[in-house]
Parts: structure tokens; sequence; C-alpha cells
């Protein structure tokens, strides 16, 4: 069995997206000849805005994980601003910014660069050498965000030699919240710096779309575009191998976060007109703005339920036994290479998928080929209004879930094999 160090900062019991990568990669990679070796920050150190702890459940038996100590800033964020917790993906649970979280995003985007969770590098780091220098490591991975980790994983090349591969799950200068740091022209340049020397350093980059390779090939002349390789996200075909009946109203529902960017008004008036003659339910499961809570409660009433986040399990059960899956693409620059990892889970449950977003982006191709629902423009109320009534009117709760082997292409053990060849290259 070959030896690879992964190191990210997200793993059980952190909760969401992020995590859900590379514990699955690593729950399958011995099946493909390669042991995984894991370095994370403590749980007890580290800033997750969610955490779940069904997730450890997914943590392979004999993996072996080191937790390491931070040094992190998120302590004085939280006194400053009175939060909770770490801001969500696009500070989506802080809604419209005080003039206090105003200043501590600008703190955060000109001081610490290139992310406030940089304080765990050094322990990563640390780490990462006692391992290596006590086992034979034939690869090491870094991922992010967060974006310093890629750091350690240069660090570690400079000094080792080692194959380095960097993995990025969403862009790094160009992710679509960036400008909501006020980063100053000296810290984009910093940032940017940054983000090209890693892209130049690293051995092989993998990152989750075409868009985002085209991206980050773009920043650089010197950037060999054939060593930055696309893997998916996907579902884990074993979290949706379960029987859960649907429900007996036709059920809408989202998961995940809706920021108070994402574009919904015609979507809410299609449900609207929907609603006049027949009993309906939409389901939102995870962090709503308030904003758009509100207008689905002026608007839709009783029809809507809101659930704060939930586990991961009870998520995808709630997908299961939906009678179609909402999926909103950001209204934003670069929309149309917009890959979220809930697309994949959507189509692992094999419920009917209605999207917002562009119709000839990369989601739309993927929901196209799986057969696993329509994509329509955001504006594009009547066309989401007819899909919805012949989803209604052909709607029965007992009905069997079609299986269709296209989606199989996006099973975590699938993309974990596309991995291994990635890895197998470097050893030829």
């Amino acid at each position: 069995m070959k030896k690879i160090l992964i190191i990210t900062y997200y793993w059980p019991p952190s909760g969401g997206p992020g995590v859900q990568r590379w514990l699955k990669f690593s729950k399958y990679l011995p099946e493909f000849g390669y042991d995984p070796i894991i370095i994370t920050v403590d749980p007890e150190k580290a800033e997750y805005p969610i955490k779940d702890h069904t997730l450890e459940q997914d943590v392979r038996a004999g993996q072996i994980v080191y937790r390491t100590d931070c040094s992190g800033i998120y302590e004085y964020y939280k006194k400053l601003t009175k939060a909770q917790s770490a801001p969500y993906s696009g500070f989506v649970n802080e809604g419209s910014p005080s003039l206090k979280q105003k200043i501590a995003r600008f703190i955060r985007g000109n001081f610490f660069l290139p992310d406030a969770r940089r304080g765990w590098n050094k322990h990563a780091y640390h780490q990462a050498i006692q391992i290596i220098q006590e086992e034979k490591i034939d690869a090491v991975i870094t991922t992010g965000p967060p974006m310093s980790t890629h750091l350690v994983g240069q660090k570690l090349k400079k000094r080792f030699h080692l194959h380095w591969i960097a993995d990025f799950r969403d862009p790094w200068t160009d992710i679509y919240y960036y400008n909501k740091m006020y980063p100053t022209p000296i810290a984009k340049a910093i940032d940017r710096q940054y983000e090209r020397n890693v892209l130049l350093d690293a051995d092989q980059v993998i990152t989750v779309s075409d868009y985002i390779k085209k991206q980050l090939a773009a920043k650089s002349p010197a950037i060999q575009a054939s060593k930055i390789k696309v893997i998916a996200n996907g579902f884990d075909a074993e979290d949706f191998d379960l029987t859960i009946p649907k429900e007996d109203v036709f059920t809408i529902t989202y998961t995940g976060t809706l920021a108070a960017d994402y574009t919904i008004d015609s979507f809410i008036h299609s449900v609207k007109r929907l609603s006049t003659s027949r009993k309906l339910k939409l389901r939102f499961v995870g962090k709503v703005d308030q904003g758009i809570a509100q207008k689905l409660s002026e608007q839709l009433g009783d029809f809507v339920e809101i659930h704060s986040f939930v586990a991961h399990t009870n998520a995808i059960k709630y997908m299961k036994s939906s009678s179609v899956l909402l999926l909103i693409i950001p209204n934003i620059e670069g929309s149309k290479g917009n890959l979220t990892g809930k697309l994949f889970e959507y189509i692992g449950s094999r419920t009917p998928i209605l999207c917002l977003g562009p119709t000839d982006g990369d989601a739309a191709a993927i929901i196209q080929v799986c057969k696993a629902g329509k994509t329509f423009e955001y504006d594009d109320e009547e066309g989401m209004f007819q899909f919805l009534t012949s989803l209604l009117n052909n709607f029965d709760p007992q009905s069997p879930i079609k299986e269709d082997n296209v989606v199989n292409r996006y099973s975590r053990k699938s993309l974990t094999q596309s991995l291994t060849q990635i890895l197998a290259r470097h050893e030829a």
C-alpha cells in the first residue's frame, strides 16, 4: 500500500460540504492500493461554521488521523462582532453587515492573508515533518479552502522534494465573495502572488470543474494547463442506499445555504401560482437569509417550512422523501462554471431536480446528461411553472425511484479511482 499524506483543515466533526470530498476519497482509497494518512486540526481548537458528528461514522475503521493544535483569530472576530460562530461561506449568516462586521471583514481581507486560518499552518507543518521522517510517504495532498493550507504543501515540497498535489475545491481570488472582505489593491496583489506560486510549485493541481481549471491556468503563462486535472464532487452511493418513502404531499425541497444574493423571485411566483389549486409544501433545510425567509413567509405563508442545519444523514432523508429538489446557482460572474457539491448528492438521490441557473452552464449539462431534471433561467417563471405542473400532475408517492447507470460516474468510489489514476501518473 502506497502511503499518501492528506492535509485538510476540514474533517469530522466539521460539517458542511467542505469536509465531504476528502472524507470520501479517504474512505475508498485503500480499495485502490493507497493508504491515506490525515493531518487535520484538533476540533477543540478549530473554527467550524457548523459541526456534524454523524460524519464521524464515515471515517474508515483504522484510518490514521493526526489532530494538531491551532493558533486562530476567530475568537477575536467573535468578540468584535458578537457572532456565535465563524462566518459561513459568503458570510450568509451575517445578513447585511454591521459596522463592526465590516471592520472585521476588512481586517480579515487585508491583514490575514491568504486567510484567517493560516494560524494552523505551523502546527500542520511540524506534524507533517514528523510523519514524513517516520513513514515512506509517496505523495502529499493539500486541499483548500482554507487556501492557506496549500502553503504547508509548498514548504514540504521545498524541504523534502516530495510529489505535491494541490486540490482546489473552490476558486481562490475568484471566489464570488472575495470582494466582501474589502481587500485593498496591495492585499489583492499579495493574495494573487500566493495563488500563482502555489500553482507554479505544485506538481499537480486538482479542481472540481473545467471552469475553475481555466481560471487557474490563466493566472500565469508559466502554468502548465496540462498539470491541472478535474475531478468533480460526487455522492457516496452507500449514503443513499436506504429506503425512504415519499411525502404524501407534493414537496419541493432546498438543502444548504440560501444567501441574500440568490435569485429566487420568479421561482416563488411560479410556486405561488401552483399553490392556488393544489396542496404542496416548499421546504428549506439549512441557513436561509433573513430577507429571503421573510419574503417566503409573506408570499407563500403556510406552504413554507424552514429547518435549520441538520445532520448529513437527515439531509439525505429529506432529499429522498421529496417530490422535487430545488438547486440554485448563484447569479454571479462565473455562474456557468459553478458545480456545487450539492448537485451531485441531488443526482444521487434520484429525485427530479429543478435548477435555477444558466441553461448553457456546466450544472445544466450534467443534469441533462444524467436525465436528472431541468434547468431554467432565473426569470423563466412560466417554464418553471409548467415543469412543476407536469411533475405534480404525475405525482405518485408510491412510485419507485428510477435507476440510471449514467449517474454512477459521479459516485465517490468512481471518482476515487480517477484520483488514483492521477497519482499513478507521477509514479510511472
